[in-house]
């Protein structure tokens, strides 16, 4: 008998999970203030700043590496070095690219990328489907560097900010 494998999102889902986290993500660059920028917890961790650059090429480069079947270095190095260069606004107009960059570049997988396997950086043991490196990579680290970003605009005194900008992306009560 034949077992199909089945992706457990559907494409669209997929994408459409993207697209949240950007809309989140760019919610919560609505909040910060212009003195919050350079703010850093300890002096060894990125600042506000040197975090959102970090989120304009995380997906750009990571997007088209897993659909390549190897990460891109070259790609990666171009991207830290256009993002160096970004102030805040700036920054803010990359990441609202995002939400199309997703649906562009997730759309264009088919389900037999989804499922086909390839170790993304040449290590042994490290081969997964590419629909779980989306999920696993970029997905989640989305997922991740927002509430990064969430607690240094806390640790920034937004103390105003809840459990509704971080993950419903809306101001509400709690």
């Amino acid at each position: 008998m034949l077992l199909l494998r089945k992706m457990v999102l559907t494409k669209a889902e997929l994408v459409s999970s993207f697209q949240n986290e950007i809309r989140i993500l760019l919610h919560l660059c609505g909040k910060v203030q212009p003195a919050m920028v350079d703010y850093r917890p300890t002096p060894k961790q990125r600042s506000l700043i040197e975090l959102l650059r970090y989120l304009t090429v995380m997906g750009p480069v990571m997007v088209p590496s897993i659909k390549g079947g190897a990460f891109l270095p070259d790609l990666w190095t171009a991207g830290e070095k256009k993002a160096e260069a970004l102030n805040f606004d700036a920054v803010v107009k990359d990441l609202e690219t995002q939400s199309a960059f997703y649906a562009e570049a997730v759309g264009a997988f088919s389900d037999e990328e989804f499922r086909d396997g390839i170790d993304l950086f040449g290590m042994s043991g490290t081969k997964m489907t590419r629909g779980k490196w989306l999920v696993d990579i970029v997905l989640c680290g989305h997922a991740a560097y927002r509430t990064q970003l969430f607690c240094y605009l806390k640790a920034c005194g937004r103390e105003e900010l809840n459990t509704m900008n971080l993950w419903a992306g809306v101001d509400g009560a709690m």
